[in-house]
């Protein structure tokens, strides 16, 4: 039971790193995109925190020995979620169209990454290929951060992993990169 729980709070660390690392994107690029899906991971990490608790609160009957351990655990948790909630805060401001300042245009302007969101496509080359198959970073110069599988995240996909019509990839790289991305992804572009 407590592995389940390590692994649930392991989920829970790398959504909420993932989610400041696309909320200061969010905030960088002014991309409302980007921040909704901030938005959606919150959401998601609500529900796992739930979880998380009735699966602390199991342990502790079953477990009293096991209690000083949930306490601490519970600690963690609540430490990773007031992350996550600032997270939330950033996007929220780039929701609301208060993103825009000089500063961060100024740093903008010295990035020469950016990062994006594109839906694979039924009719998308990429559609049942792993990230090995086709190379996509180095066709592309996307890198994929991560892919939403309905409700579900997968972080820092390997070689092995497949893309299938209806993810969502999320990927950083160069501006001039996204286009072909994109088109990839939507099933316009029919060639790597």
């Amino acid at each position: 039971m407590m592995s389940k729980i390590a692994s649930m709070l392991m989920e829970l660390k790398d959504t909420s790193e993932m989610m400041i690392d696309l909320a200061y994107s969010s905030l960088l690029y002014d991309n409302t995109e980007i921040a909704e899906e901030v938005i959606a991971l919150s959401d998601n990490l609500e529900s796992l925190s739930e979880r998380i608790q009735d699966e602390i609160a199991q342990a502790g009957k079953a477990m009293p020995d096991e209690v000083a351990r949930a306490v601490v655990t519970i600690r963690l948790m609540d430490s990773i979620m007031g992350i996550a909630g600032a997270a939330e805060s950033i996007a929220d401001v780039v929701i609301r169209g208060l993103g825009e300042h000089p500063v961060l245009a100024m740093s903008i302007r010295d990035s020469d990454t950016t990062m994006c969101l594109a839906k694979i496509a039924d009719d998308s080359v990429l559609a049942g290929k792993t990230f090995g198959e086709v190379s996509l970073s180095t066709n592309s110069g996307m890198f994929v951060i991560a892919i939403r599988r309905g409700d579900d995240y997968i972080f820092g996909p390997g070689e092995s992993t497949s893309m299938e019509a209806g993810d969502i990839l999320i990927a950083r790289g160069p501006d001039e990169g996204v286009a072909y991305f994109k088109d990839l992804a939507d099933g316009t572009e029919k060639s790597l």
